[in-house]
Formats: structure tokens, C-alpha cells, sequence
């Protein structure tokens, strides 16, 4: 398995906007690859519908996981005039794209307690009558994380187990004074320009680079 991080780093709404754009072109290249795509982690945009940032875990071959990922690592830019202001001359909007090997899960760091309970926000009757969502929560620290996206406790349990790791190994480096994870640092450092594949107009239709 592979995680892929998409984000719009510090850039405004519309790089937020091209993150989801993204997020559903992705999920139409791994459905053509056979290439299953989670949702592990995201952090919404400033306007409703659009994501500052994504986690993606990808499940399928290793050959096609890496394919995949690779297509979308890098820089990523968007050619659109902007939906949110009429009369900005900007058209050039960039995401980035980073690939991460999932934390192995183990007892490194203590004991983690697991909760079911139920999922929250829109999903129709599945949401109001399952408790497949579960809450890892880290015993020592009392840092938690909960998981959602699948619809059995089991696969939520794994992708929680793994989240809540890779944000202990985060805190840990922080509290020794190293430096800041590469899955963190990805969101300053990405760079705009030099894009490795370019989308245009709402249609979000690639063009040759």
C-alpha cells in the first residue's frame, strides 16, 4: 500500500478548489488500473466542496500503486480563471502531490485503545444506522484520531491504527527537536512551477506539458 498526500499547501481557494478536482481524476485513473483509493485524512478548504489538503491510501499491485502515485507526485497545475473572483487575472493555480509508505502498525508506542461509534456527517442511512466509524485513541498520550471512509469497522480500524501512528512518530520528533516529518513539511515545500502535468478549464481536461 501507498499513502499519497495531495495538498494546496498555503495557496488560496482555488488551489483548494483543484485538489478536489484532482481527488476525483484520481479516483478514475485508479478505478481504470484497478487500484483502490481510501481516504485516510483530510483538511477542508476555505469554501464548501474544496479540500486544502487530502491523504489517499492506495491498495492494489505494487507496479500499479507506483504507477499511479507517480502520476501524481510533483507539482500539479491547474489553467482556469477563477470561480470565486470574476475579475482576478490570475489563471495559474497549483496542488502538489507526495507519496509516503503507510507506518507499519505495531507496539512502538504503547497501547492504543479502539472504540466503535457512529459516523457523522452526510452519507444517507448508512451514516444514521451503522457504528462502523472507530476511534483509535493512543492511551499514554490521549491523542486519537477517528476514521470513517470504509464501510466495515475492520478496514476503519486498520487506516485509524496507521493515522494515529503517523501522528504519534510526528509528535515525537517534535518533542525531541528534530525535524518536522516530510508528510508535514510537504505542505510548505511543495513547489509551484515546473509541473509535471497540467489540467485546464473547470472541465479539468489535461493537457500536454
Amino acid at each position: 500500500m501507498i499513502w499519497l498526500q495531495m495538498t494546496a499547501n498555503t495557496g488560496p481557494a482555488e488551489c483548494c478548489l483543484a485538489v478536489t478536482k484532482a481527488l476525483t481524476q484520481l479516483g478514475r485513473e485508479a478505478q481504470k488500473a484497478g487500484v483502490t483509493v481510501s481516504v485516510v485524512e483530510q483538511l477542508d478548504g476555505p469554501v464548501g466542496g474544496t479540500l486544502r489538503s487530502v491523504l489517499l491510501e492506495l491498495d492494489g499491485p505494487a507496479e500499479l500503486e507506483q504507477a499511479l502515485a507517480a502520476r501524481w507526485c510533483g507539482s500539479i497545475q491547474w489553467i482556469c480563471e477563477s470561480p470565486y473572483r470574476k475579475l482576478h487575472k490570475r489563471k495559474n493555480w497549483f496542488l502538489n502531490g507526495a507519496a509516503f509508505a503507510p507506518p507499519a502498525v505495531s507496539t512502538e508506542f504503547g497501547e492504543i485503545r479502539y472504540e466503535a461509534t457512529r459516523a457523522s456527517g452526510p452519507g444517507g442511512q448508512h451514516v444514521n444506522k451503522t457504528d462502523s466509524a472507530i476511534r483509535a485513541t493512543h492511551v499514554a498520550s490521549g491523542l486519537s484520531v477517528k476514521v470513517q471512509t470504509e464501510r466495515s469497522q475492520h478496514a476503519n480500524k486498520r487506516l485509524a491504527a496507521q493515522l494515529l501512528l503517523s501522528k504519534l512518530g510526528e509528535l515525537a520528533k517534535s518533542e525531541e527537536g528534530k525535524n518536522k516529518s516530510d508528510r508535514r513539511m510537504h505542505h510548505f515545500q511543495a513547489e509551484r512551477g515546473n509541473a509535471g502535468r497540467v489540467f485546464v478549464g473547470m472541465g479539468f481536461v489535461e493537457r500536454p506539458v
